[in-house]
């Protein structure tokens, strides 16, 4: 018969120690993993945000060729080229705007947790009524 030196009480506490060791080991893993992620996404998203202001200036250089093109084209005055093309953008941002408020106005943020946080009380009364 095999003769047991530790007692449970070291077995638990071996167990303990080896159980916080891989949880700590496990946190710093997934530290090392998240800052990763986060230097990767953090030049995408710059990457994205140069290409958001050259979008933005283009659309100038655009707008501004389309108002210069209305003077040149139809021999309106130059501030009738420029006034044509701010009231066409004005109708587009105000149409983009009712668009953008409809649909946040119908989105309900975090609906699954509302909607389980709902469905708990509900239970917790039931249990307590």
């Amino acid at each position: 018969m095999p003769s047991y030196d530790q007692s449970i009480a070291d077995v638990l506490r071996s167990t303990l120690k080896d159980a916080q060791d891989l949880i700590r080991t496990e946190m710093a893993l997934a530290r090392v993993e998240l800052r990763g992620e986060v230097k990767r996404a953090g030049g995408g998203i710059a990457a994205l945000a140069g290409a958001a202001v050259a979008a933005v200036l283009a659309l100038v250089f655009l707008l501004t060729t389309v108002a210069w093109a209305l003077y040149a084209g139809f021999g309106w005055p130059v501030w009738a080229g420029f006034a044509v093309v701010t009231v066409l953008m004005a109708i587009t941002a105000a149409v983009l705007a009712a668009i953008g408020r409809s649909r946040l106005a119908a989105e309900r943020p975090m609906r699954m947790t509302m909607e389980s946080l709902k469905e708990n009380l509900q239970w917790m009364r039931a249990r307590t009524s």
